[in-house]
């Protein structure tokens, strides 16, 4: 039976950082990322115009690499397709609507509360596309979008927030479903065993020393989801966690991605399975961090067989996780 048109509405805002849609935004986008206090902690006149001369001075080097990826991060478009399927899925448990918040990037806070407002909602979900909660990613992105929903949304609207999700067994079955589908897609090459590497996203140490979760979360979830995994996954011989993403000088997580390659290379791995656990959907760093820059890096490495397992995007098992996330919540 359909929802009554008076039954109660439920807004959905699918938190994410959003990416460059064209090589133009890339010089924008990037001015938008350092000008985060959370990126760069400094008070705003002074953080404003670093943030300008980083950006001024990667926009180039970044503009390459989206070159390599198609002219511009498809991320707007996937996370669009995801709102669509889940606000679809949604539509059996009463009325919903989902929209999109990019920190960084267009469509943003300022959009998705603007959307919202106009829908008036009974209730919001705020639902970070990062399974694992940062400081500088899931706090970031909702703190934001409170401070704009109370200067220009409706007033009295309770809005409840989740933080995470990396070890939701909805979440993990839709993994396992891609590393496995993955997998089998593989050559056998040589017939040697597969490592299976974990790659999350980079993180400055001093965030971890201030209390950020965020790698314990990444460790527990690599746990979780080896344990699902088939026989040939669970060797702890060949199960491995690296980081990747890293920007400037200050220590962020080890081992990076880079050193654990040459690693395993120079211990004799010629197969390996990427799986990058703190991404949904594709975007700069699977399609040009890892399908190009460390596919390169293993090929030298002396590794002849690489995959990465494809991206959850809007698979219906991934799309299913986040509508039980969202009907579970407060």
């Amino acid at each position: 039976m359909s929802a009554s048109p008076s039954a109660p509405l439920t807004g959905v805002v699918l938190l994410n950082l959003g990416g460059p849609d064209t090589l133009d935004d890339v010089k924008p986008f990037l001015q938008n990322l350092f000008s985060d206090p959370e990126v760069i902690p400094l008070l705003p006149p002074l953080r404003q115009m670093l943030a300008w001369w980083i950006a001024t001075r990667r926009a180039p080097t970044a503009r390459g690499y989206y070159e390599k990826i198609g002219g511009g991060s498809p991320l707007r478009r996937l996370t669009a397709a995801q709102a669509m399927a889940l606000e679809r899925a949604l539509s059996a448990r009463g009325p919903h609507k989902v929209v999109v918040a990019m920190r960084y990037w267009k469509p943003d806070t300022e959009d998705a509360v603007a959307e919202l407002a106009a829908a008036r909602p009974n209730r919001i979900v705020l639902l970070p596309l990062y399974p694992q909660y940062s400081f500088a990613t899931t706090r970031s992105s909702a703190e934001l979008f409170r401070r704009v929903w109370d200067r220009r949304g409706v007033n009295g609207v309770p809005i409840v927030s989740i933080d995470q999700w990396h070890t939701h067994s909805g979440y993990l079955d839709a993994m396992v479903e891609q590393i496995t589908a993955t997998r089998a897609t593989m050559p056998n090459g040589d017939g040697s065993p597969v490592h299976l590497v974990y790659s999350a996203h980079g993180l400055p140490m001093k965030l971890i020393a201030r209390g950020d979760p965020y790698q314990r979360q990444v460790e527990e979830q690599v746990r979780v989801l080896t344990s699902t995994l088939p026989d040939w996954a669970t060797d702890p011989k060949r199960v491995h966690l690296g980081y990747q993403s890293r920007v400037g000088r200050a220590k962020w997580l080890e081992p990076s991605m880079e050193e654990l390659i040459h690693r395993l290379g120079s211990e004799g791995a010629t197969r390996m399975l990427v799986v990058p656990i703190s991404f949904v959907s594709d975007h700069s760093e699977t399609l040009y961090e890892i399908d190009i820059l460390y596919r390169q890096l293993a090929a030298e490495s002396g590794i002849r067989v690489f995959a990465r397992m494809a991206s959850l995007n809007d698979s219906p098992t991934f799309i299913r996780a986040l509508a039980d996330l969202v009907a579970s919540a407060g």
